[in-house]
This record gives structure tokens, C-alpha cells and sequence, in this order.
């Protein structure tokens, strides 16, 4: 049987760095008063001996797990098909990575879900949460108000429980279908259709604000509602061109939905951007870039929001609540601030070859 060597110390730590017990540990929970030409002895130290510090006993100290739950309100089947929650992802991990934070993943499908969900954030496992893709009369941000863990969300907050400190981070979705459906226009395209997202969610519902912002007069027989997939797409482009065969432009709510709307236009024989013009919004390039003909589309910086949605929330775990949101000028400086506690990030038109 192999024999485990024994894991290193503070102490030991301590005897070779020359200091005592008290400044190692100061250094490695990472405290201020310490000089640096001691910090860096004990860093060396730490690092020949391959000191790992014990978690628990350094919690105990801290009162911080080092951990942040990044809750999503989606089945664990769309967020893994989905490249838009990947993007997400990529930006949260990225960020508690540099920040020696661990990512815990949570997904909600039922009401099952949401009390395991509730049970775990009220436990006192992780030091946050990061809660994206909520719908409308979702359970989960009083879940994790009574749970009483500092949060940021993704995306415009839509409930009303009388609290007004909610911090987020969202694109100006509609402005971005503005741009969208302007462009159409200025394309001379007349009889422009709209394949809505989940109506349920403020992304979707913004977008759709946006579309008849320009459009205010626009044939209800132009607006078809989709779900942010593929199919769903394909499933509103046929509905659209049975009920108005004439259209001639497309604004997708995202760039799932255009890549299915492109699908049916092909098999029903219409030439894109020729007789029918199309836009979706995301610009997400495992899918913008590859649809046949490549996708103009509305980009928002998805990766950045999630970077920022951490951002945020590990500032505000180091300063005090969460509510104190905000803006970093040095890293995000064409991000308007709308608020005390919101972020909203520009978009802009991509121009490829549908439109």
C-alpha cells in the first residue's frame, strides 16, 4: 500500500520562511499589514513546501467559501445545447477563476429545483449567487432573497416585491432591435416580420418593444412567437410565410431562431437577402458565422456580461452588500450606467450577407 505523504503545515510554512504562525497566516488568507519582503519569504515558502491552505479552517477566519453559485433558470438540456449560456459561462468562470473563486453550477427545471435550489443557497455553502435567464413569475429571486445571499442578475429584472436595490447586468436589447429593424428600412424592405423570443423573459420582450418602436404600425400577421431555439424558429418562418407570403425582411429575436428561419426560407425557395432579407441578434459566432448565407445580426458582448455579473458581485462581497454596483470606467468604458445598480451594455450591427 502506498504510504500519503503528510500535508505541509503552517507551521511548517512558518519555519521556513523565518516568521511566525501569525504573519503566514495573514499572508495567505490575504490581510494587509504585512511587509512585503516577509509576504514574499512566506509566499516562497508556500510554494516549495506545496502548502494548500485547509478551506474549512481558513472560512472560519475569513467568513467567505471562496465559492459563488451561478444559478440558471433553464433545464440542463437547453443550457448545454445553447451556445449563448456557454458564452455566459466562459465570462463568470473566467472572472471568479482570477479571483481564486470556485463556480458552482445550478439549474432549475421544476419546483423541485427551485426548494433544492432554495435548501442550498440558504445553507451557507457558497458566498453569492449569479442568477441568469429568469422568466416571468419565476420563484428564484425570492428564493434567494430569503436565503439572504448577496446577487447579481443577468438580465433585466421583471417582478415587483417592493425592494428596489436589485443589481444586474443586461444589453439594450431594444435599442438593438431598433438598429435592426432600421436597417431593414433603409434597405427599402417593407413588410418586415418579427419571430418574437419567450415572451416570458425581458430580453424577448425588449426586442419585441424595439421592433415596434420602428414598426408601431406594423400587421399583427407579422409577428410570430418563437422560443429562442432553432426549431422554434423554423416553426414560426413557416407560420409567417403561410399567413403573408409577400414579406420581405426578417428581424429574429436571436441568432438560433434566424439560423431556423433561414432553413425554411431555403426549402420554400426564397433567396436570402434577395426576396427576403434577414437580421437575428446575439452574434454568436458558432452560429452567426456558419449559417448559409453568414448572419447579419445584433452583437452584445456575452461573455462580458457574465464577466461583469461576477465582477460586480465579488466587489461587492469585498466592500459590503451587493446593492453598491458600479461602473468600471478603466475596462468597460462604453458601458452606460442606468442606474445605481445596473449595468447595461451597448450593441451594434454586424453586417454580413443576409441583410
Amino acid at each position: 500500500m502506498t504510504e500519503t505523504a503528510p500535508r505541509p503545515t503552517l507551521e511548517a510554512v512558518a519555519e521556513r520562511a523565518g516568521v511566525s504562525r501569525a504573519t503566514v497566516s495573514r499572508v495567505v488568507n490575504g490581510a494587509h499589514g504585512v511587509r512585503e519582503a516577509l509576504a514574499e519569504r512566506v509566499r516562497r515558502a508556500v510554494e516549495e513546501l506545496g502548502y494548500v491552505p485547509n478551506q474549512a479552517a481558513r472560512s472560519l477566519v475569513t467568513r467567505r467559501h471562496r465559492a459563488v453559485a451561478v444559478v440558471a433558470a433553464e433545464p440542463e438540456t437547453r443550457v448545454f445545447s445553447d451556445p449563448y449560456f456557454a458564452q455566459q459561462l466562459r465570462g463568470i468562470g473566467k472572472e471568479l477563476t482570477a479571483h481564486d473563486n470556485q463556480l458552482v453550477l445550478l439549474l432549475t427545471e421544476g419546483r423541485e429545483d427551485h426548494a433544492r435550489v432554495g435548501r442550498y443557497l440558504a445553507g451557507g455553502h457558497v458566498d453569492g449567487a449569479l442568477v441568469f435567464s429568469l422568466h416571468l413569475h419565476d420563484p428564484l429571486p425570492g428564493l434567494v432573497r430569503r436565503a439572504g445571499v448577496p446577487t447579481v442578475f443577468g438580465g433585466r429584472p421583471d417582478w415587483d416585491d417592493g425592494v428596489d436595490d436589485v443589481v444586474y447586468v443586461d444589453s439594450d436589447n431594444r435599442g438593438g432591435a431598433r438598429a435592426a429593424v432600421r436597417h431593414l428600412a433603409g434597405l427599402g424592405r417593407t413588410r418586415v416580420a418579427h419571430i418574437t423570443g419567450p415572451l416570458d423573459q425581458t430580453s424577448a420582450a425588449d426586442r419585441l418593444a424595439g421592433f415596434l418602436d420602428v414598426r408601431a404600425d406594423t400587421d399583427p400577421g407579422l409577428v410570430a412567437h418563437g422560443d429562442f431555439t432553432a426549431g422554434g424558429g423554423e416553426r414560426a418562418m413557416r407560420e409567417l410565410l403561410d399567413r403573408r407570403p409577400d414579406l420581405d425582411a426578417v428581424f429574429a429575436a436571436n441568432d438560433l431562431t434566424a439560423a431556423g428561419a433561414l432553413r425554411v426560407l431555403r426549402e420554400r425557395g426564397r433567396r436570402v437577402p434577395d426576396d427576403v432579407a434577414v437580421v437575428g441578434f446575439d452574434d454568436m459566432l458558432p452560429v452567426a458565422e456558419q449559417t448559409d448565407p453568414p448572419l447579419t445580426t445584433v452583437r452584445q458582448d456575452i461573455e462580458g456580461m457574465g464577466r461583469l455579473m461576477a465582477r460586480l458581485l465579488l466587489r461587492g462581497l469585498e466592500d459590503g452588500p451587493a446593492g453598491g454596483a458600479r461602473r468600471d470606467d478603466g475596462d468597460d468604458p462604453g458601458a452606460p450606467e442606468t442606474g445605481p445598480s445596473a449595468l447595461v451594455l451597448p450593441t451594434t450591427l454586424v453586417h454580413r450577407a443576409t441583410a
